[in-house]
């Protein structure tokens, strides 16, 4: 073949690139959606994403497969999607763990955070309750301190494994309170629960949505909430810096797909998204759980990454925590 009808034919195709994945994106979806769940479920990240995905299900009127893949503080789940066809059927319910925490502790991930996704939207947050067995004798955070102190390397504190946002929660608790909390982690925020409810470990943060039921019903006994201000859904529950702790922190969640998804795509997603956010049925939903709905701009989510990175990098560096 010549050259000059290689080139005529590379143009052609490069002309019909865009138009190409417009017109994907308009039959777009055609068939279900697999959602990766990079955690366990029962924790805060499988409650927020079977509520948020049927929500999004209904908007773009294709269904939605929850497939929950735990493990290595959500890498394992994330490495699915990185390794996924990018055109759209494939997409992370994300966290901090796969996208901020576990970058910060590893100096080699099969993917990187920024570079290997393609962001779709901000989707929630929601803060952490620090939780504890009904049987604990303390009542406060104050007492809770006191507690650990005098019990040096032999009170411990779960999570629902290394890298995850509620491990990093107790960390930034450690560093804050002056303690040396041991860190028990479990293959998931559920099993942790459930060992705190048997009284294996002695406290724990997770997600409002997750421990709610077990404060109300009384399994469990929540001291103190980790965001800047209260939440309505237990007004009387002072925050932990409340307390005299300067200690912020929160839970949160966006969508992402995999590198070199179509760009027509990803905004089909973020605008059935938003829409799905800002249903009044959907914001009921939400805060009955202690969720913000959050539907934000693809570079709005990259922007809380980066600012996500530095934030648990310098947690990591300060709490001796680095792996590799």
């Amino acid at each position: 073949m010549r050259p000059v009808t290689i080139l005529v034919l590379a143009a052609a195709c490069a002309a019909a690139g865009p138009h190409a994945a417009a017109q994907a994106a308009g039959s777009y979806p055609s068939r279900p959606i697999r959602m990766i769940l990079p955690a366990s479920p029962g924790g805060p990240v499988d409650v927020i994403a079977r509520t948020v995905g049927t929500g999004l299900a209904e908007a773009l009127g294709q269904q939605i497969v929850m497939d929950n893949r735990a493990g290595a503080g959500g890498i394992i789940g994330a490495e699915i999607v990185v390794n996924a066809n990018p055109d759209g059927y494939t997409l992370m319910f994300a966290h901090s763990g796969p996208l901020a925490i576990e970058a910060a502790l590893h100096s080699k991930l099969s993917y990187h955070p920024l570079k290997s996704f393609a962001p779709v939207s901000l989707v929630a947050e929601s803060p952490y309750a620090l939780i504890v067995n009904p049987a604990m004798p303390a009542r406060s955070v104050k007492e809770l301190v006191a507690l650990a102190k005098s019990r040096p390397g032999k009170f411990h504190y779960a999570s629902g494994g290394i890298g995850t946002g509620i491990h990093m929660a107790g960390e930034l608790f450690n560093l804050a309170a002056g303690l040396k909390m041991v860190h028990v982690p479990y293959k998931g925020a559920g099993p942790s629960m459930a060992a705190l409810m048997s009284g294996e470990v002695d406290m724990m943060f997770n997600g409002v949505s997750s421990a709610l039921p077990h404060v109300k019903a009384g399994r469990l006994r929540a001291l103190a909430i980790s965001s800047a201000q209260r939440t309505p859904l237990l007004p009387d529950l002072p925050t932990v810096a409340e307390s005299g702790l300067t200690y912020e922190t929160a839970g949160w969640y966006g969508l992402v797909a995999p590198a070199r998804t179509p760009k027509p795509v990803t905004a089909k997603l973020q605008s059935h998204l938003h829409k799905a956010l800002n249903t009044p049925e959907m914001k009921e939903r939400l805060s009955g759980q202690g969720i913000d709905g959050i539907a934000s701009t693809p570079e709005r989510l990259t922007l809380h990454l980066r600012a996500e990175l530095e934030k648990w990098t310098a947690v990591v560096k300060a709490a001796g925590l680095k792996a590799d």
